[in-house]
């Protein structure tokens, strides 16, 4: 790759997979989800190597430095490789602390079925 290549912000925001599809890629831009240097940075941005973006997904807000330009999506394990999270320690206890607190009310995945106990006190606590 050289320097001079052009890569839009939108795909590449897609390809490092921080949002699941380019048009929501590109919607976050918009509306001001994406920061470069304190202000909103539009889709059809170009990203060059060392440029560091504040993205803010439904998930958390993370801050980020591009390492490489990465054209394609690619497997996580991968994509990884073309940037450097650089997330304030802070927000990633409050992620932390809000997982830890957030509760659904449904189980937890692959932890099995309850038990004929478990789903008769359930059965007794719903009729209550």
């Amino acid at each position: 790759m050289t320097s001079s290549e052009k890569l839009r912000l939108d795909k590449y925001l897609w390809s490092i997979r921080l949002f699941k599809t380019r048009s929501a890629a590109s919607t976050a831009c918009e509306s001001g989800k994406v920061k470069y240097d304190g202000n909103a940075a539009k889709p059809a941005r170009s990203v060059s190597v060392g440029d560091e973006y504040e993205v803010k997904t439904e998930a958390k807000r993370w801050r980020i430095k591009v390492t490489g330009l990465l054209h394609n999506r690619m497997a996580y394990a991968e994509a990884i490789k073309y940037y450097i999270d650089i997330t304030p320690e802070e927000e990633l206890q409050r992620i932390q602390y809000q997982a830890a607190t957030f509760h659904t009310g449904k189980r937890r995945s692959k932890i099995g079925r309850p038990t004929k106990k478990e789903r008769r006190e359930l059965d007794d606590f719903l009729e209550d």
